[in-house]
């Protein structure tokens, strides 16, 4: 009688989270208040209605192209790192809405991706075991297949190895 191994077929189910970013959506806010203060005494409360509700209106939208942006880069990463042969066991909102982050959870632990989710200045942040490294997300999204790969030689080859 042979035991059953347990299988190394990753049980993540392919979706990455929303993780909309509160500080950014403050940064936002206060911004298109600020636009807002600025044209009142040059155009009227309606001028200064309008220029807060472009500059919010624009100000969301490229939060959410970042967060769209990073959110993809993040499945780009796990599903490479699946067909390298990774395991992965989920992929989660790192924090409560606080931040655009995930948790990447690995037997080797987890491993955090996020960064700054505003599409002009996006910005990619990789950590594990403590240490961090970014990059502008836009050279992430072109550098994709090398930067899994690194990342997968540092993670899952020379993590299991210590």
């Amino acid at each position: 009688m042979q035991l059953e191994q347990p299988s190394r077929e990753a049980s993540w189910e392919g979706t990455v989270p929303n993780a909309v970013d509160a500080r950014v959506v403050g940064l936002v806010v206060v911004t298109a208040g600020l636009a807002a203060s600025i044209n009142v005494p040059y155009g009227g409360l309606a001028m200064a209605a309008a220029s807060f509700a472009v500059v919010t209106g624009v100000g969301l939208g490229c939060h959410l192209l970042g967060e769209r942006k990073l959110r993809r880069i993040t499945d780009d990463l796990v599903e490479r790192w699946v067909a390298a042969g990774g395991e992965i066991e989920g992929v989660t909102r790192a924090a409560t809405g606080t931040r655009t982050e995930w948790r990447v959870h690995t037997p080797e632990g987890d491993i955090v991706i996020g960064g700054v989710a505003l599409v002009p200045i996006a910005r990619l942040s990789v950590e594990w075991r403590g240490i961090a490294d970014t990059m502008a997300a836009s050279e992430a999204e072109e550098r994709i297949d090398h930067l899994a790969e690194s990342l997968y030689r540092e993670i899952f080859e020379i993590g299991t190895a210590t």
